[in-house]
């Protein structure tokens, strides 16, 4: 198979064209109103370069500091009017949760049984917690990351397509419509700098804890007491979001190798069939709500989409829904798979290869 030699171009020239590509992916995904698209398209680039021989790769420390970032971005998320929607129905919220889980772990260790990818990978892939969350700690605890990748995206695109698709049919519109914020906002020079500060100061303690994806998931823990109690208003413009997404997109895109991406595509039948059930059963779970608490169809359909909690909340914002419902059940299945996802990972993948075993 044909393929170019990026490796033949010096590294200034291999982000230079890294970051075009970026742009031009970026552009077409956001055309077509694609969510997250400031997201996949650097994602796209890099998986384009890193099959193609490039070797340039994100800096650790830069993708550290990414992650405290996208630390922050969930943590301004968690609302008190969040924390009161989950009090009040924290047994629905458990209960779909656990049966979204089951499903996901399900069809992660039929995948496995199957032979179509291996056994951690699969059950990582097909869990629906925050994609780059799960691919962040699949790849601290021995899956292949770049196959995660694959998997995880591939769900997020197909749940977001699908939810914008559904919000435009309960809605009338013919898209999501959002407003984008500015480019460069006023800014308020006091949040900003606590904003960089609690970022940096967590990004040290996860490297002195040595905590499997630490700079994420301790930056989420602290900002999210510290927004909620009111005490920090975090300073996240758009232009920091955005490198933040891309350097995550790169870090991931150009793991890829021709190799991983040929046992990817051989194994495509069986991906899209993982994620189609699963956002049919997701859809299911969130019928049941509805009829449960009454809520209207589209919050609870948003509410249990598999996938990345973003996405959804761009899509929610456009429309008519319980905003703090549907970012609450997504935040408790986030948290959960970060909870138990090692410990449930290693089960799963232990007895699927032990059932493989002749």
């Amino acid at each position: 198979m044909f393929q170019l030699r990026f490796d033949r171009l010096a590294p200034s020239a291999q982000w230079l064209l890294l970051a075009a590509l970026s742009a031009g992916f970026w552009g077409v995904l956001h055309a077509a109103s694609i969510p997250a698209a400031v997201f996949l398209g650097p994602m796209a680039a890099g998986v384009l370069l890193g099959a193609n021989n490039g070797t340039v790769r994100v800096p650790r420390l830069l993708y550290m500091a990414a992650q405290t970032v996208m630390g922050l971005f969930l943590a301004s998320a968690v609302t008190p009017g969040i924390l009161r929607s989950f009090l009040q129905d924290w047994p629905v919220f458990a209960g779909a949760v656990f049966l979204i889980l089951a499903a996901a772990s399900g069809l992660g260790w039929t995948m496995a049984r199957s032979g179509a990818m291996p056994a951690s990978t699969s059950i990582w892939g097909s869990w629906p917690g925050g994609a780059t969350a799960v691919i962040v700690m699949a790849g601290e605890f021995g899956a292949d990351t770049r196959l995660v990748a694959f998997m995880q995206y591939f769900r997020v695109a197909c749940v977001a397509g699908l939810a914008s698709v559904v919000a435009a049919v309960f809605t009338g519109q013919a898209g999501v419509g959002l407003p984008e914020p500015p480019w460069f906002p006023p800014l308020h020079v006091q949040a900003f700098g606590a904003t960089l500060l609690i970022a940096a100061a967590c990004g040290l303690l996860a490297s002195f804890l040595r905590v499997p994806s630490g700079p994420m998931l301790i930056t989420l823990a602290a900002g999210a007491v510290l927004n909620v109690s009111g005490a920090v208003e975090f300073e996240l413009p758009r232009w920091l979001l955005t490198g933040t997404y891309a350097l995550v997109g790169w870090s991931v895109g150009l793991r890829f190798t021709p190799e991983i991406l040929a046992h990817a595509f051989r194994a495509f039948p069986k991906v899209l069939l993982n994620v189609a059930l699963l956002i049919a059963f997701s859809a299911g779970v969130g019928f049941l709500l509805s009829q449960m608490l009454g809520i209207d169809a589209l919050t609870a359909y948003l509410a249990t989409s598999p996938g990345a909690m973003e996405s959804i909340a761009i899509i929610a914002a456009s429309s008519h829904v319980d905003m703090p419902f549907i970012i609450a059940l997504q935040m408790a299945r986030f948290l959960t798979v970060i909870a138990i996802g090692p410990p449930v990972a290693r089960l799963l993948a232990r007895h699927a290869a032990s059932r493989r075993t002749p």
